[in-house]
């Protein structure tokens, strides 16, 4: 359950303050970035995802554009707390392709982001060194040729009330400048809202103690 005690919600309101409630992602793929080094050729893309069911077609994708390369890496990280990712080599030396792009993902601090660099070989070896330089360049590329955006990380809340509350709850809804995400107004009400994480305790506690409100996290 979200609420014990005012003294409990205190506490846990300046520890989500003070916590990071926003996150940055790519709006759309990016446009085709090129990278060469001694013959060899390495295509970046970035790419906008929610799951590993998106981020498995744009390989597949890549794949079947890109049928005569001779590897297709890749990194991604999935999560508005940046709480998943993944790396992958695709036979190059261990730590040389997948790492160097994931880099970037943390160098430009994006989540939910996939980036592919595809790799044409030239005939010329490129060491170690040289692959590690070679897919974080095209990872930075395809990242550069992106839009970045900065969002809230939001907490979503039901609210239940009869018709004559309804000023009431549009009275908190405008003064505390909250997101309306879904409403259906009947004689028997509900509201769905989108609050930022570091406010959601705060108005969760709100609504709570209006009278013949009730909320619920639609989280929980």
């Amino acid at each position: 359950m979200r609420r014990l005690t005012l003294y409990n919600l205190t506490v846990k309101t300046n520890i989500i303050s003070s916590e990071k409630d926003t996150y940055k992602t790519i709006t759309k793929p990016s446009k085709e970035a090129l990278f060469k080094d001694r013959g060899s050729k390495f295509y970046g893309y970035a790419f906008p995802v929610k799951n590993e069911t998106q981020i498995e077609a744009y390989i597949e994708e890549l794949k079947s554009k890109h049928h005569k390369a001779r590897h297709w890496c890749y990194a991604w990280q999935l999560g508005k707390e940046y709480d998943r990712y993944r790396a992958n080599d695709d036979g190059e030396p261990s730590n040389s392709a997948g790492m160097p792009i994931y880099g970037q993902l943390q160098s430009f601090d994006v989540t939910n982001t996939l980036v592919v660099v595809v790799r044409y070989f030239g005939g010329t070896k490129l060491g170690v060194g040289g692959l590690i330089q070679a897919y974080k360049t095209g990872a930075q590329m395809a990242l550069e040729n992106s839009k970045i955006v900065k969002r809230t990380i939001d907490e979503t809340f039901l609210l239940k009330f009869e018709y004559p509350e309804m000023n009431t709850v549009m009275r908190i809804i405008k003064d505390e400048d909250l997101n309306i995400v879904n409403q259906k107004m009947e004689l028997a009400c509900e509201i769905e809202i989108s609050v930022r994480q570091k406010e959601a305790d705060r108005i969760f506690e709100l609504f709570q103690n209006t009278y013949k409100i009730s909320i619920k996290d639609l989280e929980d």
